[in-house]
């Protein structure tokens, strides 16, 4: 099936990253899972591969790859470790509000930096007291001078105490046309980071609260116009967040019924495999069924995205069914193990536990359901990859020979690109590329 929808340059950098997740994430994930903090080294290692740049045009450093190559890297990386994966996918969606609503100065300043994986970005849009209802946020910035000053609070934010950059909606004014959206760095003088909290899954990934207290931010940070804020949240959410979110839920799927087919090879019942009992090769066969259903409606969706065709229907489903199947998948694989599956010895409560924080970012299972009854009804608004086709679809230029690809097929572990020093270069000074080689070539 990845074929359908993926080519040979697809599936040489499916390789890369698997590889990569296998030799570099996955010794880490005792490590991670032990102290339940964030994994500053390997969000950074993982940035400096360029991935995070996956949908960002070659002609700023990134990649230029296109959202199904975006979804085979969050994939493949969350089939290890959905943390990491969800460290990828939340500054992904970082990327977003720059490319739709970044000036080209914006453009220039940052694209380049986050490509190159000097700079992680983030976006916050939540707050304690509205949740999901982004109309409700209290948060705001007033205009002062040549400045902005943000007040306010963000929780649930991915990437909180790793990123450079925030993507910030606050209250401008009031009504649906009183948001709007700013680029905080982290440094910025009135913002912090609140502590972490320990959380049930996703140990390594960071999604803790941003406080701002006369935090000025210049002007020249507003992304868009005043009063884009709910544009930018709800593009960045459907376009990039259910897609992405998707992805790791997909990953975990998968390994899910790796682990599982291993157990009941292994595991002997009556002198012969577990595997080999009728109970089990219906369970089995549940969880390979929900698999195809939702790796076909996760790469669909994401490969009209390339083609620039409306989507946000497909979009929603495609979070709908993935995590919903992963979360039901995890269960019986849980089942199978019975009392194995309890100890931290095997990965599978792990899987079950990770997969329960997908459920809810980017709207949960009963949004996407209400959305796609009022698509039913003719009711559906948004359509925000129609309004954005432009910026989303993937320019035959972007895409280099497929012979190329051909040549790169990996036939030796691909190196990796390793940091010479962690510590993040200032965004400003536009580190990275201009142009990158193509993306699915290994570093030489």
């Amino acid at each position: 099936m990845h074929r359908y929808f993926t080519d040979q340059r697809h599936e040489a950098l499916r390789h890369r990253v698997r590889d990569f997740a296998e030799s570099e994430v996955r010794p880490r994930i005792a490590e991670m899972e032990a102290s339940r903090s964030v994994c500053h080294e390997l969000s950074r290692l993982i940035a400096r591969q360029g991935w995070i740049g996956a949908t960002v045009h070659r002609a700023y450093g990134g990649m230029g790859a296109g959202h199904v190559a975006k979804t085979l890297i969050i994939e493949e990386l969350s089939r290890v470790s959905a943390a990491m994966g969800a460290m990828v996918q939340a500054s992904q969606l970082g990327v977003a509000k720059i490319v739709h609503f970044g000036s080209e100065e914006q453009k220039k300043t940052w694209l380049p930096a986050i490509a190159s994986g000097d700079c992680l970005p983030t976006i916050a849009v939540t707050e304690p007291q509205s949740g999901g209802h982004v109309l409700g946020m209290s948060s705001t910035a007033v205009r002062d001078g040549d400045d902005y000053v943000l007040n306010g609070r963000k929780i649930y934010v991915g990437n909180s105490h790793v990123g450079d950059l925030h993507g910030v909606v606050v209250r401008t004014g009031e009504g649906s046309k009183g948001l709007s959206a700013f680029l905080v760095e982290s440094d910025t003088p009135g913002f912090r980071v609140g502590p972490q909290q320990p959380a049930m899954g996703l140990h390594g990934f960071s999604f803790g609260e941003l406080f701002f207290d006369n935090c000025r931010v210049p002007a020249a940070n507003l992304l868009g116009r005043e009063g884009d804020g709910l544009s930018v949240a709800y593009s960045s959410s459907v376009l990039y967040g259910r897609p992405n979110l998707t992805a790791v839920s997909l990953g975990i799927h998968q390994a899910v019924l790796d682990e599982t087919t291993r157990f009941c090879t292994e595991r002997q019942r009556y002198g012969k495999p577990l595997a080999d009992l009728g109970n089990i090769k219906l369970k089995l066969g549940r969880i390979q069924s929900r698999l195809l259903l939702g790796r076909l409606s996760a790469y669909h969706a994401v490969h009209l995205l390339d083609q620039g065709l409306p989507c946000d229907a497909e979009l929603m489903n495609a979070k709908l069914v993935n995590v919903e199947s992963a979360l039901e998948s995890a269960r019986d694989a849980m089942d199978i193990h019975a009392a194995c599956g309890l100890f931290t010895d095997r990965p599978v409560e792990r899987f079950l536990r990770d997969a329960h924080h997908i459920f809810a970012p980017a709207g949960t299972s009963d949004i996407q359901l209400l959305r796609l009854g009022e698509l039913a009804l003719g009711r559906a608004q948004g359509d925000w990859s129609s309004r954005l086709a432009d910026l989303l679809r993937l320019e035959p230029s972007e895409w280099p020979d497929e012979d190329e690809a051909a040549d790169e097929a990996p036939a030796d572990p691909p190196a990796t690109v390793r940091p010479e020093d962690p510590t993040p270069t200032v965004p400003g000074q536009r580190t990275g590329p201009t142009c990158r080689p193509a993306w699915f070539a290994r570093p030489r």
